[in-house]
């Protein structure tokens, strides 16, 4: 044998050995990329997440009268009874602009979202995440009704109405 018969063979071999390791990694990167089901049996994740679309109703929804039109909150509670979705942004055609927001202990930041979570509820509540309603078109009365606009990542826009209660208000009490 000759050294350049030689060497082809060692460089076939070469190639060979690795073509079947980038086969095999290659495989194994397919497959993790493909992931399981987390061992739930319903190809829905861990989370439920991808168990189909969500399904979005609004529960208690309410605006404490402000103050001669002035600022106001906004709570209501969304009910979801599928997947996961997020609240991306409010609107309303009688307000200059709705921003939520989330309120701990001693602040109150404004957020770009809030997580709608699978087969639960996100709740806008007093000491909570809540909307800012401002620039209201015409100062609010008791008995009014403000549309707001809730544009969910999944779910698209649903509208509700909101009805303007007294500043005590708190749903389910008397």
């Amino acid at each position: 044998m000759t050294a350049v018969t030689t060497g082809t063979r060692r460089f076939r071999r070469t190639a060979l050995l690795g073509a079947v390791v980038a086969t095999a990694l290659g495989g194994g990167a397919i497959l993790a990329a493909c992931g399981t089901d987390g061992g739930t049996g319903g190809g829905t994740g861990q989370d439920g997440a991808a168990g189909g679309p969500a399904r979005l109703s609004v529960a208690d929804s309410y605006i404490p009268l402000p103050p001669a039109g002035g600022m106001a909150a906004g709570y209501l509670t969304v009910n979801n009874d599928g997947a996961q979705d997020q609240l991306l942004k409010v609107t309303s055609p009688a307000a200059g602009s709705v921003t939520m927001h989330r309120s701990t202990a001693s602040t109150m930041e404004q957020v770009d979202s809030l997580d709608v979570p699978a087969h639960g509820a996100l709740q806008l509540a007093r000491g909570g995440n809540h909307l800012m309603i401002m620039g209201w078109q015409k100062a609010p009365a008791l008995g009014d009704e403000l549309e707001l606009d809730l544009t969910f990542a999944k779910s698209g826009t649903i509208s509700v109405r909101v009805p303007v209660k007294e500043l005590t208000y708190r749903p389910g009490q008397s």
